[in-house]
């Protein structure tokens, strides 16, 4: 199995609409992905491990699929909207982690 990670930056002047990102363009991307996808989750950033401090990124989007083609194979014919709807939920330039998942409990 393997994960795709979206990461969002955080920074003194990022933006982001968690409750559209929640809402819209996670369930935009599941609905795209179809049966391709075995599950997904939002994690949104709080600190960076000492009270108070600012977090590494803001937020991080996740999907799960059962390998790199079955993602691509989905990906690919929606890339265009999925990106283009960035805009509507924040300013931060995302960067992509795909990992292979070792342990899941």
């Amino acid at each position: 199995m393997i994960k795709v990670s979206i990461l969002y930056p955080y920074r003194d002047d990022v933006r982001f609409d968690i409750d559209y990102y929640r809402d819209k363009h996670m369930p935009l991307a599941a609905k795209h992905f179809g049966g391709a996808l075995k599950g997904w989750s939002i994690d949104k950033g709080t600190s960076a491990g000492e009270p108070g401090s600012q977090p590494g990124f803001v937020a991080a989007g996740h999907f799960l699929f059962d390998s790199f083609d079955a993602f691509r194979a989905v990906f690919e014919p929606v890339a265009g909207e999925l990106v283009e709807d960035i805009p509507n939920y924040t300013n931060s330039e995302p960067q992509i982690l795909i990992s292979e998942v070792v342990t899941s409990v």
